[in-house]
């Protein structure tokens, strides 16, 4: 099946290609916001991949990771199929430290936090983004900490830009899936505001996996006539029953993959998540160049509980994050062609509390409680060059100070404290820079040539620091900062009815922050150097109105170069670690994707994925003998539109397929392993009304 998909989506590239060469080049212009200010793309020196709002209602994906996983370099982590509740994102070969190496945001806004607990991907519905922009192998001059692989921005949409009106939709599907939206947008010559809510909830495709999402935005804009003001608020509520994994070690017989796929391993777990922030931005031209100002907050509280087979872990995490962000671009009269010039800093500051306690009932004496304060301060700046109408050269530099203060108070005599222990407070003081030199060269009006090559770094966070000794004390153990350099080169062809992209990257990548799980009492670590190389094809192609197809390839080698793990005595011992491939990272995925519009109305889509087996969590040595096996997930959507309505119903994994895209290796035990295994079959329906 793989050899067919590797065949069709070279035949959709090649396709496109030999339609973009024979074609006129009389193009739309693609704005972006990839300098952190709506540019052009077309003149711009960066890889971005726009994701639209046509796109989105096309796709059967149902969340914003799965959409994501649809587009070239990226690679999804996926624990339960539940609304996206802790999935993961990998762009270029990062596998579980994706997220952490992928700077996502939200209105050009952090989404991440100093933890681990991720992205919120259903806290915001695809019903309120205006369109996605993926910018591979960029964005540390602009962001900063955490842009190692890239940046992937999402877009709400702004009130000003919509009609009056109003919509209620409903969704419903397996799994005991139920979904209400309901949506108001008012737009006026200088004042518009949306709001947007939804509830969902699932039993979810395993046992003990229940989950309840509520969401609430709402979008306030006025225009100012030299520019806009505009401020956003939202709020999210999540609870969901945490499944764990299911358990394999052939040495004893032991397959729950076979016996009981849907079952639970941790059947007391689960976890709640509430948020919510509040943003102001402030656009005005200046006469002498346009001006931003981004003030942000946000807070979050996590409440987890985990059972550990009778030794309960009870926790209840806060945090508040300020942010403060001004920029200026302007275009100066200097030599050497038409410069633009964008230069401004980022002040970020992190506030955050862990209480952990044995039970609900005890949290009010915490046997531990953990302060920490993060702060980062960074100034940039960016030019790009117009030397010509085809050569647009761009050069950017940042540095950036970080800072973490952290404390642990423990209680022995707090319930649960008797065999604890507390980390003595530490400071972090940190400096890094990033750089990046950029060349586009339009051979023609719609083929561009683009050359690029940088530097980024990433700092650990409150998570990755708060581990054990060897005799299991807590201790604070402060990393280094991890740093790459990049290096890719790339070629782009732009036509009416199609668009090819192609391009091959190599990231060299040292003291890589991530889990050292053979070493019992070091947790994270600054691993060997590691190296990314790779090759992504992605395009679009219209060979006639009722068919547009679209394909793309991505090849991903990520090796460590060199390196030994000791081990401990509970583990094994000298893993050797150089030459072998990193886990979680498939060598080959291929997408394929069609759709045919019966008349204007009328749609049916249909998207193919294949995934290549893949090294499990943990098996940094590559020795444990099995890997995740490749799979292939297909999902068909058909929509119709009629008057004021639109009906939609998907059908997703068609071919019924049992897979997984996630499982951890046992250190302790040699053969042993956990996985997360996916939804079957399942089916979805939805119905929305438009009020105008």
């Amino acid at each position: 099946m793989h050899l067919i998909l590797m065949g069709a989506a070279a035949g959709v590239l090649a396709a496109g290609l030999a339609a973009a060469a024979e074609k006129p080049a009389v193009l739309e212009p693609v704005v972006v916001t990839a300098t952190r200010f709506k540019d052009r793309y077309e003149d711009k020196p960066v890889n971005v991949t726009v994701i639209s709002a046509g796109d989105m209602q096309r796709s059967a994906a149902k969340t914003v990771p799965d959409l994501l996983a649809e587009q070239a370099g990226i690679h999804i982590h996926d624990f339960f199929g539940n609304n996206a509740a802790t999935t993961t994102i990998d762009l270029r070969g990062f596998g579980i430290g994706g997220t952490q190496n992928t700077l996502i945001l939200i209105d050009g806004r952090r989404a991440a936090d100093l933890d681990l607990s991720g992205v919120q991907w259903s806290a915001l519905p695809m019903t309120a983004i205006e369109r996605i922009e993926i910018v591979r192998g960029s964005g540390a001059v602009l962001y900063g900490d955490g842009a190692t692989s890239g940046v992937i921005n999402i877009i709400t949409r702004s009130p000003l830009a919509q009609p009056t009106g109003a919509t209620l939709g409903l969704r419903a599907g397996s799994y005991g899936m139920k979904e209400l939206q309901a949506s108001a947008n008012y737009a006026g010559e200088r004042i518009g505001f949306n709001l947007t809510a939804n509830n969902f909830e699932s039993d979810g495709y395993r046992a003990n996996n229940h989950n309840r999402q509520s969401n609430a935005l709402a979008d306030f804009r006025v225009s100012t006539g030299s520019g806009e003001v505009a401020l956003k608020l939202g709020t999210d509520h999540q609870g969901i029953r945490l499944p764990g994994a299911r358990q394999v070690q052939p040495s004893t017989g032991v397959n729950q993959l076979l016996t009981d796929r849907r079952g639970a391993q941790t059947p007391r777990d689960w976890s709640q998540r509430n948020g919510n922030r509040m943003n102001v931005d402030w656009r005005h031209d200046t006469g002498l160049g346009e001006f931003n100002l981004g003030l942000g907050w946000r807070d979050k509280e996590q409440v987890s509980y985990f059972d550990f087979g009778g030794f309960p872990d009870f926790r209840i995490a806060n945090l508040d994050v300020w942010s403060f962000s001004p920029r200026f671009r302007a275009t100066p009269a200097l030599p050497g062609g038409k410069h633009t010039l964008v230069f401004g800093l980022d002040w970020q500051r992190w506030d955050y509390r862990l209480r952990r306690s044995n039970a609900v009932a005890n949290i009010g004496r915490p046997f531990n409680t953990i302060d920490a304060q993060q702060e980062t301060l960074g100034f940039y700046v960016q030019d790009s060059l117009a030397v010509s109408e085809r050569l647009t050269l761009m050069a950017g530099l940042r540095g950036e100070q970080f800072e973490i203060d952290a404390s642990d108070r423990f209680d022995a005599a707090a319930p649960g404290g008797a065999f604890g222990s507390g980390a003595p407070s530490g400071l972090q003081r940190e400096s890094e820079k990033a750089f990046e030199l950029g060349a586009r060269y339009a051979v023609t009006p719609g083929a561009a040539l683009i050359a690029k090559t940088g530097r980024s770094y990433r700092f650990a966070n409150v998570d990755e620091i708060y581990e054990t000794s060897a005799l299991f004390a807590n201790q604070f153990q402060f990393l280094r900062p991890q740093t790459a350099r990049h290096h890719e080169l790339g070629v782009e062809l732009r036509r009416v009815s199609a668009w090819m992209r192609a391009a091959l990257f190599q990231m060299d990548v040292r003291d890589e922050i991530h889990l050292d799980a053979y070493t019992s009492g070091i947790g994270n670590t600054n691993l060997p150097p590691s190296r990314r190389r790779g090759l992504e094809l992605e395009g679009k192609w219209q060979p006639q109105r009722p068919l547009a197809l679209s394909g793309s390839y991505t090849y991903t080698d990520a090796v460590f170069r060199e390196g030994v793990l000791p081990g401990g005595a509970f583990t094994q011992t000298n893993v050797a670690i150089g030459g072998r491939n990193v886990p979680l990272v498939p060598r080959h995925k291929i997408n394929l994707g069609a759709t045919w519009a019966f008349g204007e109305a009328t749609r049916l889509s249909l998207l193919a994925t294949y995934v290549a087996k893949q090294y499990m969590d943990n098996d940094q040595g590559n020795t444990l003998g099995t890997q995740i096996p490749s799979y292939v997930v297909a999902d068909l959507k058909l929509s119709h539109r009629e008057g004021p309505w639109t009906l939609s119903a998907a059908i997703n994994n068609l071919f019924d397929r049992e897979y997984y895209n996630y499982a951890v290796r046992s250190q302790f035990v040699a053969d042993r392993y956990n996985a997360y295994p996916l939804p079957e079959r399942n089916f979805g329906v939805a119905v929305e009304y438009a009020f105008r």
